[in-house]
């Protein structure tokens, strides 16, 4: 199965929803027991646009990330924060 570059396919995702995309960072902080952790962080002014109403969209951009991730056997977790 091939390797997917989780820092790359998320930061790809979330720099078009946001007013910052050049700040936007995307860090994998553990691959441990085939589960990934992974923060992406972006601008104060950005991280409703990226969480959404209600939750909406870092749901959407999660079950992205989680359908990728089960494709190699691997689980991820997805969190956003900012500066």
């Amino acid at each position: 199965m091939s390797s997917i570059d989780y820092e790359k396919f998320l930061s790809e995702l979330v720099k078009p929803l946001v007013l910052y995309p050049d700040e936007v960072v995307v860090k994998i902080f553990s691959e441990e027991n085939e589960t990934i952790v992974v923060q992406i962080m972006v601008n104060e002014e950005d991280k409703g646009r990226v969480i959404g109403k209600n939750g909406r969209i870092i749901s959407a951009i999660k079950t992205i990330a989680y359908a990728s991730a089960s494709k190699t056997g691997k689980k991820i977790e997805v969190t956003v924060d900012s500066f």
